[in-house]
């Protein structure tokens, strides 16, 4: 019998370092590119990064326009809008400058030129008939890594839940990691899309598709993460920990990409479409609760993730173990400021129904560790309360 199960993993081509966005000119110029459309949002454009890549766009005569009608978590709608916008100005290489919600739309519009369908229509897990043209990431923060990752999350506007479309055609051709362009990003998306991080990298070493390659990406990526979030918070120019935070948001996307996520995904997904809360603020408010279900099928790695914490787990039983591990995210998220208890954001025992339903046929569940029925959803976001 084979000691390890077959696994495929994929990863863009991507450059990691200070000064990283200034490859872009080069990128677009190596595929011929006549007319970018740029995908960013208005903090973006305002803290001066898209002018960065319009300026090294024309130092080589290559010609750009920008779309930024994006709002947090990107609806169907905006995506529509922004694939109208890409064909009426003749583009042919899309470059998004921006978080997780510009680099999803940035997707979702390049699929939707080459397969003329609805946005909604991808839904599920490979889905995408016609990978969409080139695409450029440059990313502004640390969290989402929807720069090298399969994923794109798209709200669906009038069922109010977001969609979650896995396909390798979603997979960037190149992304361009530059811990400069964190450096504007406020305190607190600082700290929730950290925990978005942290919680991609958990979810991948338990989850159901994990792998070798996977579980060396995601140790890594809970350590680094651990050991530097805070400072990037208190200490928002020392870049030190801004790199540390990129490179523990690459080392946990490439993790997550390749072994995708579980419950707390699933469960924030339905939440931050419903109440249009912050992605890595739902995940803050779920990860805990989520880790004690879990805990009876993905136990003995929780041994592994306490020791990339730091946590001293000899002779503890693996119920000390999860109890060490939860009260240390609990504090972590008390210290960030991120509120404790979905009550406290706006959710009322009334949408549990709703959000389970949302949450049960999302596609993360299926690599949780543990089965989750409705009623275990229900429960959970009940204890989240």
């Amino acid at each position: 019998m084979a000691l390890y199960e077959m696994r495929k993993f994929v990863a863009p081509e991507f450059i990691f370092g200070v000064g990283a966005r200034h490859r872009v000119a080069n990128y677009a110029k190596n595929m011929a590119a006549k007319r970018v459309l740029i995908v960013s949002d208005k903090g973006v454009i305002e803290a001066g990064w898209v002018k960065d890549a319009v300026d090294d766009l024309n130092q080589v005569g290559v010609a750009s326009v920008v779309f930024s009608d994006i709002t947090p978590n990107p609806k169907d709608y905006e995506v529509m809008a922004g694939a109208a916008f890409y064909a009426e100005h003749d583009c042919d290489v899309i470059i998004a400058i921006g978080g997780g919600s510009v680099i999803d739309c940035a997707k979702a519009i390049g699929i939707v030129h080459a397969n003329g369908r609805h946005i909604l229509g991808f839904e599920g897990i490979d889905q995408v008939d016609l990978p969409g043209p080139p695409l450029i990431c440059i990313p502004t923060t640390a969290g989402t890594a929807a720069d090298i990752s399969q994923f794109c999350i798209i709200m669906n506007s009038e069922e109010r839940y977001k969609a979650a479309i896995i396909s390798k055609t979603m997979v960037p051709d190149v992304a361009l990691i530059d811990p400069e362009t964190t450096t504007t990003l406020d305190k607190y998306l600082t700290a929730c899309t950290g925990m978005d991080a942290l919680t991609h990298a958990i979810e991948a070493y338990v989850s159901t598709a994990s792998s070798p390659i996977v579980e060396i990406h995601a140790l890594k990526a809970i350590s680094l993460i651990w050991f530097n979030l805070e400072i990037a918070v208190n200490h928002p120019e020392y870049i030190e920990a801004r790199e540390n935070m990129l490179l523990g948001t690459l080392q946990a996307g490439l993790a997550f990409s390749n072994a995708s996520l579980g419950a707390v995904h699933a469960m924030a997904h339905s939440l931050g479409g419903y109440l249009n809360l912050a992605h890595g603020e739902c995940n803050a408010l779920l990860l805990d609760h989520v880790l004690r279900f879990n805990m009876q099928a993905g136990g003995k790695r929780y041994y592994a993730i306490a020791a990339a914490m730091g946590i001293d787990t000899r002779g503890m039983m693996i119920a000390e173990c999860t109890k060490r591990v939860t009260q240390q995210i609990i504090a972590l998220r008390n210290r960030l400021g991120i509120a404790d208890r979905l009550s406290l954001v706006g959710v009322n025992s009334s949408d549990i129904p709703e959000l389970a339903a949302h949450a049960y046929n999302d596609a993360c569940l299926v690599t949780n560790p543990r089965m989750a029925s409705m009623a275990d959803l229900k429960v959970l976001y009940g204890e989240a309360m």
